[in-house]
């Protein structure tokens, strides 16, 4: 784990704002008033380091996330945030030159957002702080407030309207998504969940061992799709790799830890009475993956209510320097990007809170120096309607644009082709001859040799996550053992997310991890980005 001071203001610093004061206080107010303002200032002045001192350095509780700049720690709970910190608090020494003064401003916000995600009530308490009186924090986001409002839309009523998730035109994503979206989620939500027509397939996520987390969601879509074709409700039952101490409640053991349920509790509760009872199973009301052959689940009947959309995408991805036109399995790679989009459609709470982890940890300090910039010391205003109904919508600020850029090597060798990161970043450099803004990479992987060398690429800023990495050719599976459950899957899932909101993305096809990413981003307004691809999938 990292850790880190929050305090840069030096004794010699403060020898000189005390020495300053003094010299004013002589020749202006009366002596009385001068003196008790003057001793007021330095006991502030002394609470404040006190402070610095004793709670700038702190664990994390989850994980920790880097780039070429300091990283800034933090944890998993977001609270609201406000706009404004007191300007007794916001020390400037005229002595001082401007970019250490501009420093000291910048660790201090950081530092204030970081206890904010830590919900360290004493660290506001030393410093007389409100926590309502922090700048707005423009990469995090109030996670209790959004779950609320994606539980509400994702609850269905007999005059509710359909919860779009899908992001850009129709242009931007794989063909009719917008309407299969819809067509999956009122498939998932029947109104009367207490009709005895209803007919279910329940199944447990795969737990075998090898199998990755993208296998187990490449597995959850080829049951999504039995599913539509048989006219049946898809509930998920235990999911193991959420089956750690971060899941709380009923949500230990459950995708529901992550994300929103694939269906309603209704539906989910009237599953689980009827799978109790063995005429159920004999009449076929209910069914199990162990109905269905391994075939079956991962390359069955893709749904065919919509026609052959997959026959007209757009070719947007390049493999050896030519678009990629058409391909034995065109079917699946549209159906399998309609199905974890869905499954994916809505973060929980504990997922927004990983996510506002990774972009403070990451993002922190550069979002610090635009608050600053843009006079983030303001006076509190009252939020405004514009942006309570419309502004309030928009998502976390990261650092833009930015590639994301997946490696994957270790025992995947025994599948595909596996590329040095020489042969990733020759296609980056690719994009950046486009694209010369271009600077940014978001960098995911597990080999420890990866990370290092990274740092050979100087004219890139890589940011990843701390993590200890793999080392040599021991399996994935030997890998995440080693990280512990909870490690092993929070830290993937933010790499995902995060991959999914980038600007761009290079990986290999190969991997049925950047084969999902690659469906999200296409379902995600991000078609006409393209994907660069060191190898092609091997069942192509």
């Amino acid at each position: 784990m990292e850790a880190r001071g929050s305090s840069g203001i030096s004794m010699k610093s403060l020898e000189r704002v005390v020495s300053d004061k003094a010299l004013k206080l002589g020749n202006s107010f009366p002596c009385q008033i001068c003196v008790v303002g003057f001793l007021c200032g330095i006991c502030l002045t002394s609470l404040f380091l006190a402070a610095l001192t004793s709670i700038g350095t702190f664990e994390l509780a989850a994980f920790s996330f880097s780039s070429f700049s300091p990283p800034c720690n933090s944890t998993s709970q977001i609270i609201n945030m406000g706009a404004d910190i007191d300007m007794k608090l916001k020390w400037k020494n005229k002595a001082e030159p401007e970019e250490e003064n501009d420093d000291d401003q910048v660790n201090l916000l950081v530092s204030a957002w970081d206890n904010l995600l830590l919900n360290n009530e004493d660290y506001f308490k030393k410093l007389w702080m409100n926590k309502s009186d922090v700048p707005n924090a423009p990469h995090l986001e109030n996670c209790e407030e959004r779950t609320r409002a994606r539980e509400r839309l994702d609850t269905r009523l007999s005059n509710h309207t359909f919860p779009s998730w899908i992001n850009g035109g129709d242009e931007d994503n794989y063909p009719l998504t917008r309407r299969v979206q819809r067509e999956i989620w009122y498939h998932q939500h029947p109104l009367d969940c207490e009709d005895k027509s209803l007919k279910f397939l329940v199944a447990d996520w795969e737990t075998l061992p090898g199998f990755g987390i993208g296998a187990q969601i490449a597995g959850m879509t080829g049951l999504l799709a039995i599913a539509i074709n048989e006219n049946r409700v898809l509930v998920s039952n235990y999911y193991n790799r959420a089956d750690h101490d971060g899941c709380k409640g009923s949500a230990r053991g459950s995708w529901s830890c992550y994300f929103l349920p694939e269906t309603s509790k209704e539906c989910r509760k009237r599953a689980f009475e009827v799978m109790k009872k063995r005429e159920a199973w004999e009449r076929g009301t209910v069914t199990g993956k162990q109905n269905y052959s391994t075939k079956e689940i991962w390359s069955g009947h893709i749904p065919k209510r919509w026609g052959k959309p997959w026959s007209y995408m757009r070719p947007t991805t390049e493999i050896n320097g030519t678009l990629l036109t058409s391909h034995r399995k065109m079917d699946r790679r549209w159906w399998r990007a309609q199905a974890v989009r869905y499954l994916m459609r809505f973060q929980t709470e504990y997922t927004c809170g990983l996510m506002n982890v990774a972009r403070h940890a990451a993002f922190g300090k550069e979002a610090a120096e635009i608050v600053l910039s843009a006079g983030g010391w303001r006076k509190k205003k009252k939020r405004s309607e514009i942006e309570e109904s419309v502004w309030s919508s928009h998502k976390p600020w990261m650092p833009r644009p930015m590639l994301s850029v997946h490696v994957r090597m270790g025992d995947k060798a025994c599948e595909m082709r596996v590329a040095a990161l020489e042969e990733y970043m020759r296609l980056a450099d690719r994009i950046r001859e486009r694209f010369p803004e271009l600077n940014r990479i978001w960098l995911s992987t597990e080999m420890k040799e990866v990370v290092d060398r990274s740092k050979e690429y100087g004219q890139w800023r890589f940011y990843y996550t701390e993590v200890a990495r793999q080392v040599g050719n021991n399996s994935m599976a030997e890998y995440e053992a080693s990280l512990g459950r909870e490690m092993s899957t929070n830290y993937p899932l933010v790499n995902f997310l995060i991959a999914s909101e980038a600007d761009f993305f290079v990986g290999a096809l190969g991997s049925t991890w950047c084969f999902l990413i690659d469906g999200m981003r296409n379902t995600g307004g991000k078609v006409m980005s393209g994907f660069l691809s060191v190898n092609k999938d091997r069942f192509w």
